[in-house]
């Protein structure tokens, strides 16, 4: 069952959820934040025009705290029959509102004064200060500190919502609540005719903001991108070392890779030199031993003994060598390879005269150390020009990422049960020849440790070719 992961396994896929969720964070904090901002300041106009209206009434409240309805002026909406805007004034002589023109039953009973002085008239009293520009509200009946100013929003009994403005005035009988009511859809209708927009506006932000990050992150993580390809690039052997123009947070690691690289070539090169010093100090014992036997006239079986010792040495020795490879790391021309080993042949077996037909492109490479090629090529040439009759065909082509080696002689051949014995290790099929029967089976096991394969089949001649498949790249 396959468990559903939160954070992506790429560097890039968790870089982009982290920017994708702080950028949408950041727009709907901004978002938020600019609706509040937007609301508040609609609102403000709402509740200046609240305020003015409730200043009026303020000072329309007279010291018995009755209404003064010469002074209780409305201003525009408020007097607007059947319209949302309206205003009360509820103290201990009685409730007024902008529908009544006579004050309505008191909620609470009036407070009898103790004696007060009669009130002098109307016309005789001093007219109300006016607004002090430095100040947030009108004075009133009560003094300043009788002037703080609270909002509310309610619903009517249509559902509509309101908004509205409250004062508290003192007055000798008591205090008297002003309140002035408007329609709250005054902000809702402004502030959503501007979200709106401002939302598509944000969604094109965050739209933008994402093809920024999404670039910026390619454009960042390239260098990632192309370590991967020099890395490549080394186990193909095309090069030798990852360049070292890194930026400053990779050099480190690149540093650290080529120190591995370097490493790993000597370990390789060690490996290989104790190989060589194995098979020097016991083959050549083997042979003075195996060259006193036989001036002896030791016992045969004494004689087969010692060769089988020969044989085993040679086909683990040759194991050894091929598993200290550890892959190729270097890319190795096959044309070259082939005409040197070409030219050794034809000292070692001056005797016969074969001609040989080459055809194989001078660039092309495989991903082989050049001491396994020189041994499998050598061992599949040796075999061939030893039962070739007059004619040797060599052949190369590269196709799939493998490259084909076809060396085929134009000799007796081998049927279908031959050539599964002939792959057989120490199996050899013609006794007349020299060698141990081991040049097969090591050159194919050779192939299989570097990725290739070794098949034997009938030539167009009538004699055997065998085809030697290579990687181009590790």
């Amino acid at each position: 069952m396959t468990r559903l992961r939160l954070i992506p396994r790429s560097l890039f896929g968790r870089m982009l959820v982290i920017a994708g969720l702080s950028t949408g964070l950041a727009l709907l904090f901004a978002g938020v934040t600019i609706s509040h901002v937007l609301e508040r300041f609609v609102t403000r106009g709402l509740d200046e025009r609240l305020d003015a209206q409730v200043a009026v009434l303020a000072r329309a409240v007279r010291p018995d705290a009755t209404l003064d309805r010469t002074r209780a002026v409305d201003l525009p909406e408020f007097g607007e029959p059947g319209s949302d805007w309206s205003w009360q004034v509820e103290g201990p002589a009685g409730r007024f509102d902008s529908g009544t023109t006579r004050p309505l039953p008191p909620i609470t009973p009036p407070i009898t004064p103790p004696a007060p002085k009669p009130a002098p008239p109307i016309e005789a009293m001093p007219p109300a200060p006016q607004p002090d520009p430095g100040r947030p509200h009108p004075p009133g009946p009560g003094g300043p500190e009788d002037h703080a100013l609270h909002a509310d929003d309610t619903r009517d009994r249509s559902g509509n919502r309101l908004h509205s403005r409250t004062m508290d005035v003192a007055t000798p009988r008591g205090p008297v609540t002003i309140t002035a009511i408007g329609p709250r859809r005054i902000v809702e209708e402004p502030l959503r005719e501007a979200m709106i927009p401002l939302l598509g506006s944000l969604a094109l932000l965050g739209i933008g903001l994402a093809l920024a990050t999404f670039v910026q992150l390619r454009f960042g993580l390239r260098p990632l991108r192309d370590l991967r390809t020099s890395l490549a690039a080394v186990r193909a052997g095309t090069e030798r070392h990852v360049p070292d123009d890194q930026p400053g947070e990779l050099q480190p690691l690149v540093t650290e890779l080529n120190a591995l690289i370097d490493q790993n070539a000597a370990g390789l090169a060690h490996a290989r030199q104790h190989v060589a010093n194995l098979a020097h100090g016991l083959k050549t014992p083997l042979a003075a031993l195996s060259l006193k036997l036989a001036e002896t006239g030791a016992d045969d079986d004494v004689r087969d003994m010692v060769e089988q010792i020969d044989r085993r040495v040679r086909h683990h020795l040759g194991r050894a060598r091929a598993d200290a490879t550890g892959g190729a790391r270097v890319r190795t021309q096959i044309a070259p390879a082939v005409d040197d080993l070409l030219a050794v042949l034809r000292r070692i077996h001056a005797e016969r005269a074969i001609a040989v037909e080459r055809a194989i492109p001078a660039d092309l490479a495989v991903a082989i150390d050049p001491q396994d090629l020189d041994e499998m090529i050598g061992n599949l040439l040796d075999n061939g020009w030893r039962h070739a009759r007059s004619a040797l065909t060599i052949d190369a082509r590269a196709a799939d990422g493998m490259v084909t080696l076809g060396i085929a002689d134009d000799g007796d051949g081998l049927d279908d049960s031959a050539i599964a014995e002939a792959m057989l290790p120490g199996r050899r099929l013609d006794e007349r020849s020299d060698g141990h029967g081991f040049g097969l089976s090591i050159t194919r096991e050779l192939a299989e440790l570097n990725g290739g394969s070794l098949a034997l089949g009938r030539s167009p001649t009538g004699g055997l070719i065998a085809r030697l498949s290579l990687p181009l790249r590790a």
